[in-house]
């Protein structure tokens, strides 16, 4: 069952070897340095073991990055897979112990609330997990960038500003010199 949200996950979590499937599809809000084109959708898998929450899916989306070289906006196609396994405490209530097993949050950004996964939370990290570390454009690192031909001519050869001060200090011209 799913609102305003979240994904109850109560049911797979009190019954091991229940499998459960769902859609997924959000916006992940307003993101710092994240401009997504259209939502992320996929699909999320379930299933419990009884000790172990296995979480599995498969999302895609469309955004907006900079390029590593010339800071060009780069629409990029973005489709990942994530697989997690998630600590379960407790007996299962299908046993009749009197018990009830529960997710163990290990995380230092929860995506769980109880037994419900925080479906944004969740998506956000794999989004962020699989963004490219250095996206390019057409150019490449090699190749004729119009972009990166104005901002790389307009730097100086002797390196950064700050560095030819420090070389100041360290080898003082004499006076008169």
């Amino acid at each position: 069952m799913k609102r305003d949200g979240l994904i109850d996950l109560n049911g797979a979590i009190q019954h091991p070897g229940c499998k459960l499937a769902f859609e997924v599809s959000t916006s992940l809000g307003q993101e710092q340095d994240l401009d997504l084109l259209e939502p992320v959708t996929g699909s999320l898998h379930v299933e419990c073991t009884g000790n172990l929450l296995i979480l599995s899916g498969e999302f895609r989306s469309r955004c907006v990055l900079e390029c590593a070289r010339c800071g060009a906006p780069l629409e990029t196609d973005l489709d990942f897979e994530m697989e997690d396994h998630i600590v379960v405490e407790g007996t299962p209530s299908c046993y009749g112990t009197g018990d009830f097993a529960r997710v163990e949050p290990e995380e230092d950004f929860p995506i769980f609330d109880g037994n419900s996964l925080i479906c944004d939370a969740y998506v956000r990290q794999g989004v962020l997990i699989n963004l490219p570390g250095q996206p390019l454009c057409k150019f490449g690192w090699d190749g004729a960038c119009p972009h990166a031909l104005r901002t790389e001519s307009a730097r100086p050869d002797t390196g950064h500003p700050g560095m030819q001060n420090l070389g100041k200090l360290l080898h003082p011209q004499e006076p008169g010199a």
